[in-house]
């Protein structure tokens, strides 16, 4: 009866956040310095709006929001998985230095490829960002690894290296950004604090794979997550290759947060605050917990670029200041009752 409850609580709970992301999506797209009606933007998705209209949407509005929603189920995940294989609910791909060392990857490669910074980037760079913020996450996730190793992993030494190198690639980022000029200065520093403005249907293709392929295998090995949260002596006696499955995982971690980074830039507290009002919502039981963080994630970043393109319209603040506004109470809360 127990899982009979528990089911029902997961799919109702999948079926209310889908609507509400539904609901969102719909406003997000009629919002904007082009306002649309609710109804107009429905018939122009169906073909029947004026060409301006179709237009602001295919063309401006309708690929930054999938972009939006790739980027927050990847975040969601990451941040999920993270903190199951840190058993430290203050784990995050932003706050470790993950997001940064993608970040700071994908800067140098753009500098080096095109000489400047989001001005006529080639199709061959959009497709290739991922990869190289991959490799600086990589990095990133390697040296946290390393340093935090001390026959075994410390979630609070984990957590702490982690803040060191994220704030040692955060200056890496700085050093760099003096080799540009102001203006590729000030629009790193918008991209860099988390910003979707600008996307088109070419990034929309590049990200998809990435984020299908590693959220399936993710959702596939929920259940070592499960079992790795009962400690590593328990796991090694069930017959679980501990340090193997850690690792596999934090390359999925990897891939899903350097993505997210390559297309949106570093939206930190996205992968803290979502597994935490997951959790709440279907429980600890990752198999039902990671795809409703992704919803959970997905939610609160639509609001959160609804608010950010509107709010001081036409002038657009990076969504990353606006999660941040959310994420940032949340963990100071966190850290209180650690």
């Amino acid at each position: 009866m127990d899982i009979n409850n528990k089911k029902k609580r997961f799919t109702w709970t999948i079926t209310i956040l889908a609507i509400l992301i539904f609901l969102t999506f719909i406003i997000s797209l009629n919002l904007g310095s082009f306002s649309i009606e609710p109804l107009a933007v429905i018939k122009t998705l169906f073909g029947q709006g004026t060409k301006k209209q179709e237009i602001v949407l295919f063309n401006i509005r309708l690929p930054r929001i999938i972009i939006a929603i790739f980027v927050a189920a990847a975040l969601a995940i990451a941040g999920t998985v993270l903190q199951g294989i840190a058993k430290n609910d203050l784990a995050d791909p932003g706050i470790l230095g993950i997001n940064s060392g993608a970040a700071l990857a994908v800067v140098i490669y753009i500098y080096f490829m095109n000489g400047n910074v989001y001005d006529g980037i080639s199709n061959m760079t959009i497709f290739t960002m991922p990869i190289i913020a991959l490799i600086g996450g990589a990095i990133g996730a390697f040296l946290i690894y390393a340093f935090a190793w001390k026959k075994g992993i410390n979630s609070t030494r984990l957590i702490l290296i982690g803040i060191g190198i994220n704030a040692a690639f955060n200056a890496l980022l700085i050093v760099f950004q003096l080799k540009f000029t102001t203006q590729e200065f000030n629009r790193v520093m918008v991209w860099i604090s988390g910003s979707i403005w600008g996307t088109n249907w070419d990034y929309v293709i590049a990200t998809l794979p990435w984020v299908l392929i590693f959220m399936v295998l993710t959702i596939y090995k929920a259940r070592y997550l499960d079992v790795l949260n009962l400690g590593d002596e328990l796991s090694i006696g069930l017959g679980v290759q501990v340090e193997k499955e850690r690792r596999l995982l934090l390359i999925f971690t990897v891939a899903l947060a350097g993505v997210a980074t390559a297309v949106a830039g570093s939206i930190s507290f996205l992968g803290l605050v979502s597994p935490h009002i997951a959790r709440k919502l279907v429980g600890p039981k990752h198999k039902m917990l990671i795809p409703a963080s992704a919803l959970v994630g997905t939610l609160i970043l639509l609001v959160a670029d609804t608010i950010s393109r509107n709010m001081l319209a036409p002038i657009e603040i990076p969504v990353g200041i606006v999660v941040s506004v959310i994420g940032v109470p949340y963990f100071i809360y966190l850290m209180i009752k650690e």
